[in-house]
């Protein structure tokens, strides 16, 4: 059994880097902590928003964004984002280039499109991206998740790899949320799912050894 770790939408977009989209607080620090997780995996998964300037829920103003919108898959307003072309859509600085992770995904590129996990192209999930069937060839059992933002696609991309059977170590220190109050329900949320929350690097190499343990 394989273990992977998945930089999720650690973007510009997401941080002070490109402070007109959607600046996540401290968002721009997760890339050596990211390093970190893909140093004790032997694959390394990514992702991006990869979204249209004329997305259909693009708003011009922060104040009007998070209303509900009724599109199948796009259900609320934000911010225009991660336009490819633009800063904002770059990985971090110190983040490997796209083409060498083992695997990624670009996400949200059709105008009616806004998905959250990274696993589906689709709100309904039908429409996979193929990490789970990758992850699956793979023969991968566990899987470090982190990036941004922790209460929004970090969340539910762990959610959903959880859901598909993998072991899932949620490590918060490559993580930032949008909000606190966020973050705390996402933690909850997933730790009821069985989702593994590791603080620190010892905690995580702890809750590695016993998945080493368990290996075939």
């Amino acid at each position: 059994m394989k273990i992977a770790s998945f930089d999720v939408d650690a973007q510009n977009g997401f941080t002070a880097n490109a402070p007109q989209e959607l600046p996540v607080p401290e968002g721009d620090e997760i890339a050596a902590d990211l390093n970190a997780m893909a140093l004790r995996a032997d694959l390394r998964l990514g992702s991006k928003d990869a979204h249209p300037a004329n997305a259909a829920w693009v708003v011009a103003d922060p104040a009007q964004m998070l209303q509900p919108l009724p599109l199948a898959n796009a259900d609320l307003t934000w911010v225009s984002h991660c336009v490819p072309g633009t800063p904002g859509f770059e990985l971090l600085p110190g983040l490997p280039a796209p083409i060498d992770y083992d695997y990624f995904v670009w996400k949200g590129v059709e105008p009616d499109l806004h998905p959250y996990g990274a696993c589906y192209h689709d709100l309904a999930e039908r429409r996979s991206t193929g990490v789970i069937e990758y992850l699956k060839v793979q023969q991968v059992g566990a899987v470090i998740v982190g990036g941004l933002a922790l209460d929004y696609c970090v969340k539910t991309t762990a959610h959903q790899l959880r859901r598909a059977g993998f072991q899932v170590l949620l490590y918060l220190p490559a993580c930032r949320a949008l909000t606190q109050a966020g973050a705390i329900a996402a933690c909850g949320a997933l730790a009821a799912e069985g989702v593994i929350l590791c603080g620190d690097e010892a905690a995580l190499d702890y809750q590695l050894s016993l998945i080493k343990e368990d290996r075939p």
